[in-house]
């Protein structure tokens, strides 16, 4: 059995900063780190291994700099990585991204499983690994919680929805996108972390990859950001007192003094 686990490299949302003049994300000198969904979908590949003997590879697209992470998912007993990068790639939205990993998936071959995170922190959008489904025409279920090898061609998965959740019957191959529930990510070994200091990860551009140029990247793109900004702050907050009737009929008032609809 053969498992793709696609991680993304984003800035640590702790030290996230907005240029005020550009609008832009501040990443000089700000530290990248695997996107903390994307460690879940790790060791989800990681507990398959285990269990059933499976081969588990490591993909990203980014910058060089991402290989970094690769290596990370290497310390932690993943077998292969491949790093995606070009300078064509630059400015992708998730059609675009989901466009050039696809095509990474087909280049490997022979893939029974793609794994992702649910989403990644940096976009929080959850539409990658639906559109991979789409563009690699696999059975996929989101927000995956559990899994459990039915037969040589399916599994049972368990998702979570807002209702509750749902058990499914998907045959493979497939592609889940999986939340925390899946298992706190291991810690690496030092063995892994001698082999994945010496590994040599691969990086495909697009003409590895059969790409056209003007199809992924910011010329592949149907959306762009304009214009990223922070919040204004908030100057109207109100400070509610006394027993909860009395919090009620305060908030009642302030409601109506603002005229909100339907007060």
């Amino acid at each position: 059995m053969h498992i793709v686990v696609c991680i993304k490299q984003v800035p640590d949302t702790k030290n996230v900063r907005i240029d005020p003049d550009t609008h832009t994300l501040v990443r000089q000198g700000v530290e990248s780190i695997i996107n903390p969904f994307d460690l879940f979908a790790v060791e989800a590949g990681l507990q398959l291994k285990d269990k059933l003997g499976a081969t588990v590879t490591a993909v990203t697209m980014g910058p060089p700099q991402a290989g970094d992470a690769l290596r990370d998912t290497l310390s932690l007993g993943v077998d292969d990585a491949v790093l995606l990068s070009d300078r064509a790639f630059a400015g992708s939205d998730t059609w675009a991204t989901a466009t050039t990993l696809s095509a990474a998936i087909r280049k490997i071959g022979d893939v029974d499983l793609v794994i992702c995170g649910k989403q990644a922190v940096d976009g929080d959008t959850a539409q990658v690994g639906p559109e991979m489904a789409a563009l690699l025409d696999f059975p996929y279920a989101t927000y995956v919680k559990s899994m459990q090898k039915l037969d040589e061609r399916h599994f049972k998965v368990t998702r979570q929805t807002d209702e509750g959740v749902e058990v499914w019957k998907v045959p493979l191959p497939m592609l889940i996108t999986v939340i925390k529930e899946m298992g706190e990510p291991r810690v690496p070994s030092l063995r892994h972390k001698m082999r994945a200091k010496k590994a040599e990860i691969p990086v495909w551009g697009a003409a590895d990859l059969g790409l056209d140029p003007n199809s992924v990247g910011l010329c592949g793109s149907f959306t762009q950001v304009v214009r990223v900004f922070s919040p204004p702050r908030r100057t109207n907050r109100i400070q509610l007192s006394g027993t909860v009737q009395e919090q009620a009929e305060q908030l009642y008032r302030h409601l109506k003094q603002a005229k909100v609809p339907g007060i």
